[in-house]
């Protein structure tokens, strides 16, 4: 049993101290990026100007990128506990607000848990991971896509891409393929993936937290994939709009198949948040630099999407910290 004085500091105390811990770390990093300032500045001006509509669109296409999150949060996690569309959102929220400082945003998987129930806060990491998975077989699947896009249809030497030529390319295709198939067999065999688990010794004192996982149903598993793959064309849109609003004149399944190689890359390379827009700016260079010559819109729009989509719902997040209260009982 947890001392009353100690549920008492973690409900009250714990709350306050994550918020000021997180709105130091935003601070901190969005201090860090060069480019920012030009951003923020041209994205202001874009609203006076005849680009507001786009720019207009994508801060929408924001919030309609995490409530589709949230749902899907909703759908994974219903067979621990029903959690309202609302309270799914603010967990989806809380999730980027700790995980902004984390390797991957792995630190989502806690933010989220606080909003279940005592006792379903650890089970419920196994089955949001399963969302996860989800996403990454999206990005695989349109990466391979965008690859194959890439190398039949738009006609520049592909050893300019850093340092690529076209057996690297062939071999990443065959790579990220065969990956793909294999994450697309555990994900609608995940029953049998948990069954193989329980039979490991250690697996299988701690069997308990991943028991739902293998409850979730095929139907389920569809629908999570679906709202997976209508949430990556979500992000696609908001980068070709904001491709539109600096100026990056490339045809529009140029800039497309690009997208979908950045965002291929970006889930193969492990980063911190900290690092990950100077790794995004740099790949978003590389590809975009083939066919346009408007770098500075090149970053511009990297810094702009990394900026709506982490910076803005990361402060969302870290404000709905300040109600959490970890302990009811």
């Amino acid at each position: 049993m947890i001392h009353k004085r100690v549920k008492l500091f973690i409900n009250y105390i714990l709350g306050p101290v994550l918020f000021t811990w997180l709105i130091l770390a935003i601070y901190r990093q969005v201090h860090d990026q060069k480019d920012l300032y030009s951003t923020w500045q041209t994205m202001f001006y874009s609203f006076h100007s005849t680009e507001w509509l786009e720019l207009s669109l994508v801060l929408v296409l924001m919030l309609v990128n995490w409530g589709i999150e949230a749902r899907k949060w909703q759908i994974q996690i219903k067979g621990l506990e029903q959690v309202s569309f609302l309270r799914s959102c603010r967990a989806v929220f809380t999730g980027l607000a700790i995980g902004f400082a984390s390797l991957n945003g792995v630190g989502e998987y806690a933010g989220r848990a606080f909003f279940m129930q005592e006792g379903n806060r650890i089970r419920s990491v196994a089955v949001t991971m399963v969302g996860s998975l989800s996403q990454l077989i999206v990005t695989f699947m349109m990466g391979v896509l965008g690859l194959l896009y890439f190398k039949f249809f738009i006609p520049f030497p592909l050893n300019n891409i850093i340092g690529f030529n076209v057996l690297w390319i062939n071999i990443l295709i065959c790579i990220v393929s065969i990956f793909t198939g294999l994450l697309l067999a555990i994900f609608y065999n995940l029953r049998y993936v948990t069954k193989t688990l329980e039979r490991i010794p250690l697996v299988a004192k701690y069997f308990y937290f991943i028991q739902k996982v293998e409850e979730i149903e095929y139907k389920e598993l569809t629908g999570i994939l679906v709202l997976s793959l209508i949430r990556y064309v979500v992000f696609v849109l908001q980068y070709l709009l904001l491709l539109k609003v600096f100026k990056v004149n490339v045809p529009l399944w140029q800039s497309a198949s690009m997208v979908t190689v950045l965002f291929l890359i970006l889930a193969i390379i492990p980063t911190i948040t900290l690092a990950e827009l100077g790794i995004r700016g740099e790949i978003s260079i590389q590809l975009f630099g083939l066919v346009s010559s408007n770098i500075v819109g090149i970053l511009l729009t990297a810094t702009g999407i990394w900026f709506i989509n982490k910076v803005i719902p990361a402060l969302a997040g870290s404000l709905f910290i300040l109600g959490i209260r970890l302990f009811k009982k």
